[in-house]
């Protein structure tokens, strides 16, 4: 192999090595502002689930909305932010009218019951609801006070 043969392959050898590089740094940019687009669509999922949140508990504490509801609507977004976080104390009476509802019929499955057995489930959920009602209400206030101090929250 000749000199010239060598220094034509290493100049290719490095203009290939080159175009990798170029190419790797490339791929390494793109991946980094997916990242950063995920991080701040996660970031305003949260933040907008928070608002929602506040919202459903504002609701709740100003009667707007029936507590059954207005309970599973909050544990729902709660289980979206962290599912770890309807366990804590302050916010289990969601999860406990959650749980002694979830049987109940509704939409269209409501419509299509019974008078009578229409009737036997609002005294049950109204039995809940009266049962419930101080705790839930104690629950929505301490979700007010959680979304204030929620990490990256805008309030």
């Amino acid at each position: 192999m000749t000199t010239t043969t060598a220094l034509i392959l290493l100049g290719l050898a490095l203009a290939v090595v080159a175009g990798l590089g170029a190419y790797a740094v490339t791929l390494w940019r793109e991946v980094k502002r997916r990242r950063d687009f995920r991080e701040e669509e996660l970031r305003r999922a949260h933040e907008n689930c928070l608002e929602n949140l506040e919202l459903v508990a504002s609701a709740l504490m100003q009667q707007q909305v029936d507590i059954t509801e207005g309970a599973w609507r909050c544990k729902t977004l709660l289980e979206i932010l962290d599912p770890s976080l309807i366990e804590r104390p302050e916010f289990r009476a969601f999860g406990e009218v959650h749980s002694r509802t979830r049987h109940l019929h509704t939409h269209s499955a409501r419509q299509a019951l019974s008078p009578k057995a229409r009737f036997h489930e609002d005294r049950e959920r109204l039995a809940v609801e009266d049962e419930l009602r101080d705790a839930v209400l104690e629950a929505a206030g301490a979700v007010v006070s959680f979304r204030r101090g929620w990490p990256g929250s805008l309030h």
